[in-house]
């Protein structure tokens, strides 16, 4: 069974940073795309960063430059590092994998999703 634990989220001020982790477990970990989506009261949940299972990364528009997804395959997490956060970033952030080594931005595609941490910027 695999399993997804999120953690690292808070409430942070405007231009501040946090680093968000995921330990999975259940599975051979580093076969496998990992990808971070977030989703607000009254919004889908969208797409956010992912990584492959050769550590090709792929971004939103609205975080690129800003964001960084990381993997360390040892210890079967999933990182997301987030600078310069702005008020519109406030969300629950969301773990995810997929059975594919390739990641997809759409949240249908995505197989197994951790509980979610919330992220909330301040102005």
């Amino acid at each position: 069974q695999v399993q997804l634990v999120e953690s690292g989220g808070g409430l942070v001020q405007a231009g501040d940073s946090l680093r968000l982790s995921c330990a999975a477990s259940g599975r051979t970990f580093s076969n496998y795309a990992m990808g971070w989506f977030r989703q607000s009261p009254g919004k889908e949940r969208e797409f956010v960063a992912a990584i492959t299972a050769t550590s090709m990364r792929n971004y939103a528009d609205s975080v690129k430059g800003r964001f960084t997804i990381s993997r360390d395959n040892a210890k079967n997490t999933v990182y997301l590092q987030m600078n310069s956060l702005r008020p519109e970033d406030t969300a629950v952030y969301y773990c995810t994998t997929r059975a594919s080594i390739f990641y997809e931005t759409g949240a249908t595609r995505w197989d197994y999703w951790g509980q979610g941490t919330q992220v909330t910027v301040s102005a």
